[in-house]
């Protein structure tokens, strides 16, 4: 299985150079926001099929909202939303902009062997 993150600020349609993983490895999970200077972020987890760097097509999509402290090191990730409706209620238009872009840029042919229900999730409404 192929798969891809981004992490976006909650409003930019440009992803941060970090992964989920690289912002929230050395974090503590936050027990109360009072004092917390908290940010707001998306992280997009895109799957497919195929091996390494070269997916053959794109099949999930998975979106969930996370905050983070940087200066204490601490923040909430909150659980991944995998419904349709959740994860267009959940993405900014040029979000979804910036990673169909990305997607059809990153593998043409993997796009194109896309099936028409995971495309939807790109359209703007």
């Amino acid at each position: 299985m192929w798969n891809h993150n981004f992490m976006f600020r909650s409003t930019e349609a440009a992803p941060l150079k970090e992964s989920e993983n690289e912002l929230f490895h050395d974090t503590d999970p936050a027990m109360d926001s009072a004092g917390l200077h908290l940010e707001k972020f998306l992280s997009v987890w895109i799957q497919g099929d195929g091996e390494g760097e070269a997916p053959t097509s794109f099949t999930n999509m998975y979106v969930r909202t996370a905050t983070l402290d940087f200066q204490k090191r601490v923040g909430f990730l909150q659980p991944l939303q995998g419904r349709s409706h959740q994860i267009k209620q959940l993405l900014t238009a040029g979000q979804k902009q910036f990673l169909q872009q990305w997607l059809v840029a990153k593998a043409p042919q993997a796009w194109e062997a896309t099936d028409d229900h995971f495309k939807m999730l790109f359209e703007l409404e």
